[in-house]
Protein backbone atom coordinates (compact mmCIF):
# COMPACT_ATOMS: atom_id res chain seq x y z
CA UNK A 1 0.00 0.00 0.00
CA UNK A 2 1.92 3.02 -1.61
CA UNK A 3 5.47 2.77 -0.35
CA UNK A 4 5.69 2.84 3.14
CA UNK A 5 5.86 -1.04 3.33
CA UNK A 6 5.04 -2.19 6.88
CA UNK A 7 5.51 0.64 9.31
CA UNK A 8 2.61 -0.03 10.83
CA UNK A 9 3.35 -3.69 11.92
CA UNK A 10 5.21 -4.85 14.76
CA UNK A 11 7.33 -7.24 12.71
CA UNK A 12 8.87 -3.39 11.01
CA UNK A 13 9.33 -1.85 14.18
CA UNK A 14 11.11 -4.51 16.00
CA UNK A 15 13.25 -4.47 13.03
CA UNK A 16 13.83 -0.36 12.92
CA UNK A 17 14.43 -0.49 16.81
CA UNK A 18 17.97 -2.55 16.09
CA UNK A 19 18.56 0.13 13.02
CA UNK A 20 18.68 3.48 11.40
CA UNK A 21 16.23 4.07 8.77
CA UNK A 22 18.92 4.82 6.39
CA UNK A 23 20.77 1.69 7.69
CA UNK A 24 17.64 -0.47 6.81
CA UNK A 25 17.49 0.98 3.43
CA UNK A 26 21.20 -0.23 2.60
CA UNK A 27 20.94 -3.30 4.27
CA UNK A 28 19.93 -6.29 1.89
CA UNK A 29 18.81 -8.73 3.81
CA UNK A 30 16.37 -6.33 6.25
CA UNK A 31 15.39 -4.67 3.56
CA UNK A 32 14.00 -7.12 1.89
CA UNK A 33 12.47 -8.78 4.74
CA UNK A 34 10.40 -5.53 5.86
CA UNK A 35 9.29 -5.39 1.52
CA UNK A 36 7.69 -9.09 2.32
CA UNK A 37 6.23 -8.58 5.72
CA UNK A 38 3.41 -7.03 4.00
CA UNK A 39 2.86 -9.55 1.90
CA UNK A 40 3.16 -12.27 4.00
CA UNK A 41 1.16 -10.81 6.61
CA UNK A 42 -2.02 -9.33 4.55
CA UNK A 43 -1.52 -11.27 1.21
CA UNK A 44 -1.11 -7.82 -0.67
CA UNK A 45 -0.87 -8.47 -4.32
CA UNK A 46 2.21 -6.83 -5.35
CA UNK A 47 5.44 -6.52 -3.27
CA UNK A 48 7.39 -2.80 -3.44
CA UNK A 49 11.12 -2.86 -2.72
CA UNK A 50 11.74 -1.12 0.90
CA UNK A 51 13.97 2.07 -0.02
CA UNK A 52 13.56 6.36 0.63
CA UNK A 53 13.38 8.29 -2.64
CA UNK A 54 16.25 10.53 -1.37
CA UNK A 55 18.51 7.42 -1.69
CA UNK A 56 19.63 8.69 -5.56
CA UNK A 57 19.72 12.22 -4.08
CA UNK A 58 22.92 10.74 -1.70
CA UNK A 59 24.18 9.49 -4.37
CA UNK A 60 24.58 12.19 -6.44
CA UNK A 61 26.64 14.06 -3.66
CA UNK A 62 23.99 15.49 -1.31
CA UNK A 63 23.93 15.07 2.55
CA UNK A 64 21.01 13.36 3.26
CA UNK A 65 20.03 12.52 6.96
CA UNK A 66 16.38 10.66 7.08
CA UNK A 67 15.33 11.70 10.83
CA UNK A 68 12.18 10.99 12.94
CA UNK A 69 11.28 14.28 11.78
CA UNK A 70 11.59 13.91 8.32
CA UNK A 71 14.53 14.31 5.15
CA UNK A 72 17.66 16.95 6.20
CA UNK A 73 19.64 17.92 3.62
CA UNK A 74 22.85 19.18 4.72
CA UNK A 75 23.84 21.98 2.42
CA UNK A 76 20.79 23.21 0.28
CA UNK A 77 20.92 23.56 -3.53
CA UNK A 78 20.08 27.49 -4.16
CA UNK A 79 22.76 28.38 -6.93
CA UNK A 80 23.97 27.18 -10.70
CA UNK A 81 27.26 26.40 -8.89
CA UNK A 82 25.25 24.15 -6.21
CA UNK A 83 23.41 22.10 -9.21
CA UNK A 84 27.03 22.37 -11.71
CA UNK A 85 28.77 20.09 -8.39
CA UNK A 86 26.15 17.48 -8.85
CA UNK A 87 26.86 14.08 -10.66
CA UNK A 88 25.07 11.94 -12.45
CA UNK A 89 25.27 9.04 -10.34
CA UNK A 90 26.39 5.47 -11.91
CA UNK A 91 23.35 3.20 -9.89
CA UNK A 92 25.48 -0.05 -10.41
CA UNK A 93 28.72 1.30 -8.52
CA UNK A 94 27.17 4.02 -6.62
CA UNK A 95 24.05 2.11 -4.94
CA UNK A 96 24.46 -1.29 -5.27
CA UNK A 97 22.28 -2.16 -2.89
CA UNK A 98 18.97 -1.51 -4.33
CA UNK A 99 19.99 -4.29 -7.24
CA UNK A 100 21.05 -6.53 -4.55
CA UNK A 101 17.92 -6.07 -3.00
CA UNK A 102 15.89 -6.26 -6.04
CA UNK A 103 17.39 -9.61 -7.14
CA UNK A 104 16.98 -11.37 -3.34
CA UNK A 105 13.36 -10.00 -3.85
CA UNK A 106 12.40 -11.84 -7.48
CA UNK A 107 14.47 -14.90 -5.67
CA UNK A 108 12.21 -14.71 -3.05
CA UNK A 109 8.93 -14.60 -4.78
CA UNK A 110 9.56 -17.02 -7.86
CA UNK A 111 7.27 -14.43 -9.40
CA UNK A 112 4.23 -15.36 -7.40
CA UNK A 113 3.44 -11.57 -7.37
CA UNK A 114 5.01 -8.41 -9.02
CA UNK A 115 7.66 -6.81 -7.76
CA UNK A 116 7.80 -3.23 -7.70
CA UNK A 117 10.46 -0.59 -7.75
CA UNK A 118 9.74 3.17 -7.34
CA UNK A 119 12.09 6.73 -7.54
CA UNK A 120 10.76 10.15 -6.64
CA UNK A 121 10.07 12.63 -9.60
CA UNK A 122 12.65 15.70 -10.36
CA UNK A 123 10.25 18.25 -9.26
CA UNK A 124 9.54 16.66 -5.52
CA UNK A 125 13.32 15.66 -5.36
CA UNK A 126 14.06 18.98 -6.40
CA UNK A 127 12.02 20.39 -3.36
CA UNK A 128 13.76 18.81 -0.55
CA UNK A 129 16.90 19.55 -2.25
CA UNK A 130 16.24 23.74 -2.48
CA UNK A 131 14.21 24.07 0.63
CA UNK A 132 16.40 21.65 2.90
CA UNK A 133 14.01 19.52 4.05
CA UNK A 134 9.95 19.05 3.57
CA UNK A 135 8.34 22.15 3.65
CA UNK A 136 4.75 23.79 4.11
CA UNK A 137 5.30 26.25 1.76
CA UNK A 138 7.86 25.62 -0.68
CA UNK A 139 8.98 29.48 -0.48
CA UNK A 140 12.57 28.10 -1.81
CA UNK A 141 11.88 26.11 -4.41
CA UNK A 142 9.19 28.67 -5.75
CA UNK A 143 11.65 31.49 -5.46
CA UNK A 144 14.17 29.76 -7.60
CA UNK A 145 11.24 28.69 -10.30
CA UNK A 146 10.31 32.49 -10.19
CA UNK A 147 13.42 33.97 -10.57
CA UNK A 148 15.73 32.18 -11.67
CA UNK A 149 14.31 29.33 -13.40
CA UNK A 150 17.22 28.39 -15.63
CA UNK A 151 19.14 27.30 -12.38
CA UNK A 152 15.65 25.21 -11.47
CA UNK A 153 15.70 23.40 -15.23
CA UNK A 154 19.02 22.61 -15.26
CA UNK A 155 18.91 21.08 -11.61
CA UNK A 156 15.50 19.27 -12.73
CA UNK A 157 17.28 17.91 -16.13
CA UNK A 158 20.25 16.49 -14.04
CA UNK A 159 17.85 14.96 -11.76
CA UNK A 160 15.63 13.33 -14.70
CA UNK A 161 18.78 11.93 -16.13
CA UNK A 162 19.67 10.18 -12.70
CA UNK A 163 15.83 9.28 -11.98
CA UNK A 164 16.23 7.52 -15.52
CA UNK A 165 19.32 5.94 -14.71
CA UNK A 166 18.40 4.39 -11.63
CA UNK A 167 14.77 3.22 -12.34
CA UNK A 168 16.51 1.35 -15.39
CA UNK A 169 19.02 -0.22 -13.21
CA UNK A 170 15.98 -1.42 -10.60
CA UNK A 171 14.02 -2.98 -13.79
CA UNK A 172 17.60 -4.79 -15.11
CA UNK A 173 17.75 -5.70 -11.51
CA UNK A 174 14.49 -7.44 -11.05
CA UNK A 175 11.27 -4.69 -10.90
CA UNK A 176 8.33 -5.43 -13.04
CA UNK A 177 6.74 -2.15 -12.10
CA UNK A 178 8.13 1.05 -11.73
CA UNK A 179 6.17 3.75 -9.66
CA UNK A 180 7.31 7.40 -10.11
CA UNK A 181 6.49 9.65 -6.92
CA UNK A 182 5.63 12.87 -7.63
CA UNK A 183 3.91 13.98 -4.04
CA UNK A 184 4.69 17.98 -3.64
CA UNK A 185 3.78 18.25 -7.82
CA UNK A 186 0.93 19.88 -6.70
CA UNK A 187 1.36 22.77 -5.36
CA UNK A 188 1.94 23.75 -8.98
CA UNK A 189 -0.58 25.32 -10.64
CA UNK A 190 -1.42 23.87 -14.04
CA UNK A 191 0.55 25.68 -15.93
CA UNK A 192 3.71 25.58 -13.80
CA UNK A 193 3.11 21.87 -13.58
CA UNK A 194 3.31 21.75 -17.52
CA UNK A 195 6.51 23.77 -17.28
CA UNK A 196 8.08 22.46 -14.02
CA UNK A 197 6.93 18.84 -13.52
CA UNK A 198 5.86 17.51 -16.68
CA UNK A 199 9.15 17.65 -19.36
CA UNK A 200 10.89 15.96 -16.58
CA UNK A 201 8.76 13.20 -16.17
CA UNK A 202 8.28 12.59 -20.01
CA UNK A 203 11.65 12.37 -20.05
CA UNK A 204 11.96 9.38 -17.23
CA UNK A 205 8.84 7.93 -18.60
CA UNK A 206 10.06 7.67 -22.32
CA UNK A 207 13.92 6.36 -20.41
CA UNK A 208 11.64 3.68 -19.31
CA UNK A 209 9.87 3.18 -22.22
CA UNK A 210 7.86 -0.12 -22.64
CA UNK A 211 10.06 -1.94 -20.54
CA UNK A 212 7.36 -2.64 -17.41
CA UNK A 213 4.31 -0.42 -16.80
CA UNK A 214 4.94 2.85 -15.47
CA UNK A 215 3.01 4.61 -12.63
CA UNK A 216 2.46 7.95 -11.69
CA UNK A 217 1.70 9.00 -8.03
CA UNK A 218 0.75 12.94 -7.56
CA UNK A 219 -0.88 13.74 -4.57
CA UNK A 220 -3.18 16.71 -5.03
CA UNK A 221 -4.22 15.62 -8.88
CA UNK A 222 -7.46 16.97 -9.23
CA UNK A 223 -6.62 20.31 -11.27
CA UNK A 224 -3.64 18.55 -13.62
CA UNK A 225 -5.08 15.65 -14.00
CA UNK A 226 -5.07 15.95 -17.62
CA UNK A 227 -1.51 16.81 -17.49
CA UNK A 228 -0.99 13.89 -15.71
CA UNK A 229 -2.31 11.72 -18.44
CA UNK A 230 -0.04 13.10 -21.06
CA UNK A 231 3.27 12.51 -19.37
CA UNK A 232 3.50 8.83 -20.54
CA UNK A 233 2.40 6.79 -17.93
CA UNK A 234 0.32 3.60 -17.98
CA UNK A 235 -1.41 4.04 -14.81
CA UNK A 236 -2.25 7.38 -12.68
CA UNK A 237 -2.32 6.75 -9.24
CA UNK A 238 -4.58 9.62 -7.50
CA UNK A 239 -5.30 11.15 -4.10
CA UNK A 240 -8.42 10.53 -2.47
CA UNK A 241 -9.70 14.10 -2.30
CA UNK A 242 -10.73 13.77 -6.28
CA UNK A 243 -13.55 10.84 -6.69
CA UNK A 244 -12.46 7.48 -8.79
CA UNK A 245 -15.60 8.25 -10.60
CA UNK A 246 -14.50 12.25 -11.66
CA UNK A 247 -11.51 10.19 -12.33
CA UNK A 248 -12.38 7.99 -14.79
CA UNK A 249 -14.47 10.34 -16.54
CA UNK A 250 -11.52 12.88 -16.90
CA UNK A 251 -9.36 10.29 -18.44
CA UNK A 252 -11.19 8.03 -20.11
CA UNK A 253 -10.50 4.12 -20.33
CA UNK A 254 -6.56 4.74 -21.98
CA UNK A 255 -5.42 4.93 -18.76
CA UNK A 256 -5.22 2.66 -15.55
CA UNK A 257 -6.24 4.12 -12.03
CA UNK A 258 -4.58 3.29 -9.29
CA UNK A 259 -6.21 4.47 -6.09
CA UNK A 260 -7.70 6.16 -4.39
CA UNK A 261 -8.79 5.38 -0.32
CA UNK A 262 -8.17 8.32 2.31
CA UNK A 263 -5.59 6.34 4.43
CA UNK A 264 -7.20 8.13 7.58
CA UNK A 265 -10.04 5.86 7.03
CA UNK A 266 -7.62 3.08 8.12
CA UNK A 267 -7.68 4.42 11.22
CA UNK A 268 -11.62 4.44 11.94
CA UNK A 269 -14.46 2.36 12.42
CA UNK A 270 -14.08 -0.87 10.28
CA UNK A 271 -17.70 -0.56 8.37
CA UNK A 272 -16.90 2.83 7.37
CA UNK A 273 -13.78 1.51 5.73
CA UNK A 274 -15.33 -1.40 4.13
CA UNK A 275 -18.42 0.56 2.54
CA UNK A 276 -15.79 3.40 1.28
CA UNK A 277 -13.52 0.82 -0.25
CA UNK A 278 -16.43 -1.15 -2.07
CA UNK A 279 -17.45 2.48 -3.15
CA UNK A 280 -14.40 3.24 -4.59
CA UNK A 281 -14.10 -0.30 -6.51
CA UNK A 282 -17.56 0.74 -7.97
CA UNK A 283 -16.01 3.63 -9.42
CA UNK A 284 -14.00 2.93 -11.07
CA UNK A 285 -15.37 0.26 -12.96
CA UNK A 286 -14.25 -3.68 -14.23
CA UNK A 287 -12.06 -1.97 -15.74
CA UNK A 288 -8.28 -0.84 -15.23
CA UNK A 289 -8.14 -0.41 -11.70
CA UNK A 290 -5.44 -0.88 -9.38
CA UNK A 291 -7.45 -0.62 -5.38
CA UNK A 292 -4.65 1.60 -3.12
CA UNK A 293 -4.39 4.11 -0.65
CA UNK A 294 -4.91 7.75 -1.78
CA UNK A 295 -1.69 8.29 0.45
CA UNK A 296 1.37 6.45 2.15
CA UNK A 297 -0.18 4.35 5.04
CA UNK A 298 -0.22 5.64 9.00
CA UNK A 299 1.89 3.92 11.21
CA UNK A 300 -0.76 3.83 13.49
CA UNK A 301 -3.12 1.83 11.35
CA UNK A 302 -4.30 -1.48 13.66
CA UNK A 303 -3.43 -4.24 11.62
CA UNK A 304 -7.13 -5.69 11.08
CA UNK A 305 -7.92 -2.56 9.50
CA UNK A 306 -5.35 -2.94 6.92
CA UNK A 307 -6.18 -6.74 6.72
CA UNK A 308 -10.03 -5.71 6.44
CA UNK A 309 -9.07 -3.29 2.94
CA UNK A 310 -7.18 -6.12 1.38
CA UNK A 311 -10.19 -8.49 2.22
CA UNK A 312 -12.74 -6.29 0.88
CA UNK A 313 -10.90 -6.31 -2.52
CA UNK A 314 -10.14 -9.51 -2.61
CA UNK A 315 -13.49 -10.56 -2.67
CA UNK A 316 -15.14 -7.47 -4.13
CA UNK A 317 -16.71 -8.82 -7.58
CA UNK A 318 -17.82 -6.02 -10.08
CA UNK A 319 -21.76 -6.74 -11.93
CA UNK A 320 -20.39 -6.97 -15.50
Amino acid sequence: MMRQAGRYLKEYRAIREKVSFLELCKNTDLAAEVSLQPYRILGVDAVIFFSDILIPVEAMGVQVSLTDKGPEIGSPIRTQVDVDGLRVPDPASEVPFVGSILKKLRQELQDAVPLIGFAGAPWTLASYMIEGGGSKSFAEIKHMAFSDPRVLHNLLDKLASTISSYLLFQIESGAQVIQLFDTWAGELSRSDYEEFALPYTRKIFEAVANRVPRVLYLNGCATILESMASSGADVLSVDWRISMAEARRRVGDRLALQGNLDPGLLLGAKDRLVARTTEILEEAGPVGHILNLGHGILPPTPVENAQAFIETAKSYRHNR
